[in-house]
């Protein structure tokens, strides 16, 4: 066995990694950019070496500081988790060349099944039935078009070397399939180093469910059950679950049979997963291998007990599977949310800066811990106060919770995202909320297009109605009489002016368009009991007791005797004198006031938010990498105006109306702050 290996990543999965070497005794060199300078894996680990500035090209996707830090310290292995150079069959070579383990599959076989195009016909070779497409490198986006006409439309348009979902756009249209190819060439390029990109057909109300497989260098195979992947954004994974609420055990074991067969076919050795999209009728078609451990790995083995990072690093140390096919266990449901650094009420653009606050909720269940326990997990690569850098991907945490059924897994993700504390950068928790939420999640009625056909216009406050609005009321009320109570029992109080605690008040929640709504609510304690009260509001009573103190973020108690999480904080952009409340992914903003005072704010005029709209602002920090008009051009809306990169992904910002260019505010190359004007129109 190894006594010391490199990660060749960063972010959550050098921590994952880390977490299963220390678990096995072994010690841990972590590889960083200036970027990562202070970042969660480089404390983790037992040494740490810089490899170069932020950009990914010139750090963790260049192999021979990779290998020279690893001869540097001494490291037997090197684990390349996802994305960067775990699936270059070059980078693994040049390991094995160089003495050095790859944790992972063998360059051949992750030549064979890494290159898209080349695994889609070994597949075929292998009698796994695969989706129409064009397999060739498509050179020209005139030719991907030609291509797309002939196969029919919808089609997929995708890097041949691609991963983690970059590179990969679905067009309609001609020109959806011009525009698209252009933009995946150009990620594939930026993320891969590679710019091949291939057509296929696109599957209508597909499903996307993957096979776990895991092989040794003994010629030994075994399928580790199914991941139900179907709930996608732009065919970025955003929840996953295991098993899937979908297939049948019939069709469960023909989809791991097909995929034991085609990892044998190329001698595969470590994990990897098989992608098959599947019909309504529970038709499946392969999509592609990834020759690497998924991002969504710990689905599987919650459901199985199985650690496969440490599975991973015996394997390439030269041992048997411990397990056979007969061994592998499917115990409860696990769910996995993917806590991305992005603002969902600003059509999901990156969010980056400092974590002022980043209080994961409790976990029972932890990096490295392969148990059938139910629980929850965490596995993140950030820290209170660590910076979410422009320069990767906006993954912040991935959330993982353990039930015994999937709606006792749904109620446990539900109450984790209450007590999921980010603050600093938007994240997408409201999101994931309202998804859970949702009655065709919840009865698993869904397939790719899910977040497409009831988000399609993008993602609103109004989408995430609460069950019990004036519980959000209460809440806030509860809250502003224990603080007055606090305020009243101060000793020193001048005589006639001391404060009253008062038992009337009205919630005032505050709309954006200054239309607030008034709540009278009357609130009586418990007498003898702290952190206790009575809420009534309207006809409708909440007994609540906490015992959390009023500066928490995070407020956890019980509501007529059932228990709650919520967040509830003091300040908002808009007016610091706010307590905001949320709970559910449903935020409210209020003010708890006297009947009084409640009277006098009516009075307060309402100020209007000046009118931006002549300019098109950078709705994130960004590189402006392409500016598409110049002043005095006329502008239709819809029209291509500017493109942004950011999180190693390119946002391109349309007009949203015809007009005409007055000045262009940015240069190409600038770098861009959130809300900072690009383009400004003629009024």
């Amino acid at each position: 066995m190894f006594t010391k290996i490199l990660i060749a990543n960063r972010g959550e999965i050098a921590c994952r990694v880390i977490a299963t070497a220390r678990k096995m005794g072994i010690a841990t060199v972590a590889v960083y950019s200036e970027a990562d300078r202070d970042a969660r894996h480089v404390l983790l680990a037992d040494e740490a070496v810089c490899i170069g500035p932020a950009p990914s090209r010139e750090s963790y996707l260049v192999a021979d500081k990779i290998i020279a830090a690893a001869k540097d310290t001494g490291a037997q292995a090197i684990h390349p988790g996802y994305g960067f150079l775990s699936e270059n069959e070059g980078f693994a070579q040049r390991c094995e060349d160089e003495g050095i383990a790859f944790i992972g599959p063998k360059a051949h076989s992750i030549a064979a099944m890494g290159d898209k195009i080349a695994s889609k016909k070994l597949a075929q070779q292998a009698g796994v039935s695969t989706i129409p497409g064009w397999n060739e490198a498509i050179d020209s986006a005139e030719h991907a078009v030609e291509i797309a006409r002939n196969i029919g439309y919808p089609v997929m348009i995708k890097a041949s070397a691609g991963g983690c979902c970059k590179g990969l756009r679905l067009a309609f249209n001609d020109k959806e399939a011009l525009e698209g190819f252009t933009s995946c060439r150009n990620e594939a390029r930026n993320s891969f180093g590679d710019d091949r990109v291939f057509i296929e057909k696109y599957v209508l109300e597909p499903r996307h469910i993957e096979i776990q497989v895991l092989g040794d260098a003994h010629g030994n195979v075994v399928y580790l059950n199914e991941r139900e992947c179907s709930i996608q954004r732009r065919h970025q994974k955003v929840i996953e679950e295991a098993p899937s609420p979908f297939i049948s055990d019939a069709t469960r074991r023909a989809m791991g049979e097909q995929a034991v067969a085609l990892a044998r076919a190329v001698q595969y050795q470590s994990a990897g997963t098989v992608e098959f999209v599947v019909g309504k009728d529970q038709d499946f078609y392969f999509l592609e291998m990834n020759t690497r451990l998924q991002v969504e790995h710990p689905v599987t083995e919650c459901i199985t007990g199985l650690d496969l990072v440490e599975l991973m690093i015996r394997v390439a140390a030269g041992e048997r599977l411990p397990i056979t096919q007969a061994d592998v266990q499917r115990n409860g449901w696990a769910i996995e949310c993917r806590i991305n650094a992005e603002d969902p009420f600003r059509n999901f653009l990156p969010s980056t800066g400092r974590l002022v606050h980043f209080k994961p909720p409790a976990q029972d269940l932890q990096q490295g811990q392969a148990s059938l326990a139910h629980g929850v997990r965490v596995d993140t690569g950030v820290q209170e106060g660590g910076e979410i850098p422009m320069f990767y991907d906006s993954m912040i945490a991935k959330l993982i919770v353990h039930g015994s059924d999937r709606a006792d897994a749904i109620a446990r993700m539900r109450e984790a995202l209450n007590g999921f504390v980010i603050r600093g950068v938007q994240s997408n928790i409201p999101f994931q909320a309202a998804l859970l939420a949702h009655p065709k999640f919840v009865s698993g009625e869904f397939n790719t297009g899910f977040i497409a056909e009831h988000y399609g216009k993008g993602f609103a406050a109004e989408d995430v109605p609460h069950e019990d609005p004036d519980f959000l009321v209460a809440l806030a009320a509860f809250v502003r009489r224990k603080s007055r109570e606090r305020a009243a029992g101060l000793s020193g109080q001048l005589p006639g002016y001391a404060v009253n605690a008062g038992r009337d008040y009205v919630v005032i929640t505050l709309k954006p368009d200054g239309q607030h709504l008034h709540t009278p609510v009357h609130v009586d304690e418990f007498v003898g009991e702290t952190g206790a009260a009575r809420v009534q509001v309207g006809d409708k009573r909440y007994e609540i007791r906490s015992a959390s103190r009023l500066n928490d973020i995070c407020i956890s108690g019980t509501v007529n005797g059932g228990p709650f999480t919520a967040q509830m904080e003091r300040g908002t952009p808009r007016n610091p004198l706010a307590l905001s409340v949320q709970h559910n992914g449903t935020r409210i903003d209020t003010l708890v006031v006297s009947p009084r005072m409640a009277e006098l704010h009516t009075l307060m005029p309402f100020k209007a938010p000046p009118d931006m709209s002549r300019f098109v602002l950078s709705p994130m920090p960004g590189l402006l990498v392409d500016v598409a008009v110049a002043p005095g051009q006329k502008v239709q809306a819809g029209e291509r105006v500017a493109v942004i990169e950011a999180m190693k992904m390119e946002n391109v910002l349309f007009a949203a109306a015809d007009g005409v260019v007055a000045k262009v505010l940015a240069a190409k190359g600038e770098s861009l702050a959130v809300d900072q004007p690009i383009v400004e129109f003629a009024q």
